[in-house]
């Protein structure tokens, strides 16, 4: 069976991807902090529509965590201190 090239290259494409370091960012409920600050943190620091961060606040409050961002360790990191520094317990996982 013949492929054409285009096929080789989404084969080739599809074997380079590696989600085995594919971390999540999830944020954990308290008593302590408002809807507000929580959205405009998840704005602010993820980079989420007012949208998405309103969503996954309504998660954290209801569910008790949420996670809110996915990537490798390295691009986490820098949001997951972000939303630390704001008073907001966040982990990456």
């Amino acid at each position: 069976m013949k492929t054409s090239a285009q096929e080789q290259i989404l084969v080739e494409t599809l074997e380079v991807v590696d989600t085995a370091d594919v971390r999540d960012l999830v944020v954990f409920n308290d008593d302590v902090n408002t809807f507000e600050h929580v959205t405009a943190t998840l704005i602010k620091v993820c980079k989420h529509s007012p949208e998405q961060a309103e969503q996954c606040t309504l998660l954290i409050h209801f569910k008790g965590k949420c996670t809110v961002k996915m990537g490798s360790f390295d691009e986490l990191r820098p949001m997951k201190e972000g939303i630390c520094e704001a008073g907001i317990d966040a982990k990456i996982v």
